[in-house]
């Protein structure tokens, strides 16, 4: 059982990276329209490398590579269409290079998330395929990320009824860890949580769907503070195994975040006390959260959690 496992399996807090699209947008790095921070896994990955590093440093002890926003459909678009699986594979190597440049035998999650799934499955009319098809295409990217050599599959962003089962069918048949990361958001009208881009949806609905299927841990990831510790309680009412947080903060205005009213490292630490105590083991961020966020929870969070 690998460092990261034990943890988990033994009640310990592990810590995860921050956001990668946002620190690369710190760095100076042009986001593209069609993959978001996908683009620079080609043109900027040294930046990438080094964000990685960052977060090592920071106390992560496992770090996301920057697939996000990488589909077939935006390296395409980008006029990379040739060396889809090739980039893919490549984007486990930076973490890879990474970590043996921080000499810290962190673990490699290879995310793949809705957005990346929905942009690149869509035909040109805007319709899905069926579930097979969603299968096989999004088993393409869960494969290159194997190839790579990431150590499990972090699902990012699952916010709707039908890519998100295909999503998670077709990265357990990998037979890597699979961590799912939902995103939620609150509807008034529904009065409610629902799925982040999907109003129609509601967090209910996804829960009964993707909870049978028994992945290997369940995030709520790329949603608000507020939103993230209601979906944190409604996740523990139908599981009982591991649980994770990665709150965003800020907002996106395509292609770039606005990094306006982003929570400090220290807010987050408060919040992240409560979230332990509702059985969180993993924690970390997503867009908006940095390095600093990651050293704050380092420092402030006790590497167990509380006794239930």
């Amino acid at each position: 059982m690998a460092r990261w496992d034990e943890k988990l399996a033994g009640g310990e807090i592990l810590l995860i990276d921050g956001a990668m699209g946002t620190e690369l947008e710190r760095r100076g790095v042009p986001m593209s329209e069609h993959s978001w921070s996908g683009a620079a896994l080609v043109e900027h990955p040294d930046a990438i490398v080094a964000a990685h590093e960052d977060y090592i440093h920071a106390g992560a002890e496992v770090i996301i590579t920057n697939t996000f926003a990488v589909a077939p459909y935006g390296l395409g678009k980008l006029g990379y269409g040739d060396r889809v699986d090739a980039t893919i594979a490549g984007a486990v190597d930076l973490a890879k290079r990474a970590r043996d440049n921080c000499g810290v035998d962190v673990a490699i999650a290879g995310s793949i998330a809705n957005s990346a799934i929905r942009n690149h499955l869509r035909d040109p009319e805007g319709r899905l395929p069926s579930h097979e098809e969603m299968v096989t295409n999004t088993r393409r990217m869960a494969d290159a990320l194997a190839r790579g050599g990431c150590d499990l599959i972090a699902l990012e962003m699952m916010q709707e009824d039908r890519m998100a089962p295909a999503a998670l069918e077709a990265a357990k048949q990998t037979g890597l860890p699979v961590w799912l990361g939902l995103s939620c958001d609150w509807n008034a009208a529904r009065d409610g949580l629902v799925g982040c881009s999907f109003p129609d949806v509601t967090f209910e609905t996804l829960l009964d769907l993707l909870l049978p299927m028994e992945p290997d841990a369940v995030c709520i990831m790329h949603s608000e503070v507020a939103q993230t510790t209601a979906a944190l309680e409604q996740v523990r009412q139908r599981w009982n195994d591991t649980l994770g947080a990665y709150p965003e903060s800020g907002y996106f205005v395509p292609p770039n975040w606005n990094f306006v009213d982003i929570i400090t490292p220290d807010d987050l630490v408060r919040e992240a006390r409560g979230w332990v105590e509702q059985g969180v083991t993993i924690l970390g961020g997503c867009c908006g959260l940095g390095p600093e966020h990651i050293v704050a929870l380092r420092d402030a969070i006790p590497s167990t959690k509380p006794a239930a």
